[in-house]
């Protein structure tokens, strides 16, 4: 015979309440659906009932979730359902550190901090490593995250410098042909990268930064022959170098400077049968001292839950695809 467990979590006042719960309690919903376990929502807290295991982890989820409203953590769906997430895996544990890293606090009073346990280790490599790579899908946080740890650097005086590159890929290397100077040039390519700095320091210390030098960003074609020293450097869209690029890019690590390089495999954008530089620095580097490999999973995706949704597909659809292929190049040997 199973054991009935009937627990009970009270809130502060009825603003925890509504941040606990979400709006028209779409929050609590979420944690019925994951949990068999009867809830029962009052004024001053919710009720858990039924098999003890499953009102205990239920119960767990909202009460992490309750210390992450005090910690000052604005609460989104993404938490709800990566604090179930974790609970149903049995990493109930790390929950309660996992947002009490504060990596920075924005021009506007955001807190920054690693919202999975991916990103946790991602920035951990960072700070860890002189040259790190972050692969994984879209919304991840891969390259914002980067963009925050370099400007905490630049705040400590730990650097001197940002330096921000991607490789303007549908460009070439004909920039040349563009309209306009060569701001305007790469300007479309850069955009995402001046987006996360304006939003970390502000549009006002953003544009003093980028006249004093002290934020520099330029295409990767303009780091060949040069030495970055005492700089924090970012590749992004990494997955659309060339190895002779990637090679180019690595070998500018100068004294004193940290390398983050940036990118999504399942997006490269080079003509077909140029290998990404991305995948092979992978192989050639994983293991060599210094050098950071960090690979997040779609269950990082920290965007809208359909983003997650949407990576999963494609996923599963290119697995797919890949599959089919090869029963098709067996059946073609078979006749053969």
């Amino acid at each position: 015979m199973q054991q009935v467990l009937e627990q009970h979590i009270p809130f502060e006042n009825h603003q925890e309440a509504y941040a606990l719960l979400g709006e028209r309690d779409e929050f609590l919903q979420v944690i019925a659906e994951n949990f068999d376990c009867k809830t029962v929502s009052r004024g001053d807290g919710v009720d858990f009932i039924g098999e003890a295991q499953e009102v205990e982890q239920a119960a767990r989820v909202l009460y992490e979730l309750q210390y992450l409203y005090r910690q000052g953590t604005s609460l989104t769906m993404h938490e709800v359902r990566y604090s179930i997430h974790l609970v149903k895996e049995g990493k109930s544990d790390a929950l309660h550190n996992l947002f009490s890293d504060t990596i920075l606090v924005t021009s506007r009073g955001k807190h920054v901090r690693p919202k999975t346990i991916g990103q946790r280790m991602y920035l951990d490599a960072i700070r860890h490593h002189s040259v790190t790579f972050g692969i994984g899908p879209a919304g991840t946080g891969k390259t914002y995250l980067a963009v925050v740890l370099a400007v905490a650097a630049l705040r400590t005086k730990e650097v001197s410098k940002i330096i921000l590159t991607r490789p303007a890929v549908e460009a070439g290397e004909r920039l040349g042909f563009l309209p306009g100077d060569l701001q305007e040039k790469v300007d479309p390519y850069l955009r995402p990268l001046y987006d996360a700095l304006q939003d970390i320091l502000g549009v006002d210390m953003y544009q003093k930064f980028m006249v004093k030098g002290i934020i520099e960003i330029a295409p990767l074609a303009y780091m060949r022959g040069r030495t970055l020293e005492d700089a924090f450097i970012i590749l992004d869209e990494a997955q659309n170098t060339t190895g002779k690029q990637m090679k180019m890019f690595l070998t500018r690590l100068g004294f004193g400077s940290r390398m983050v390089v940036t990118g999504d495999l399942s997006q490269v954008d080079l003509p077909r049968g140029v290998r990404s530089g991305l995948g092979e620095a992978r192989e050639v580097l994983e293991g060599v001292p210094g050098i950071g490999i960090v690979e997040l999973q779609p269950t990082d995706v920290i965007r809208h839950e359909v983003v997650t949704r949407i990576v999963q597909a494609y996923e599963r659809y290119e697995e797919s695809g890949t599959n089919a292929g090869k029963q098709e190049r067996q059946r073609g040997k078979g006749e053969a």
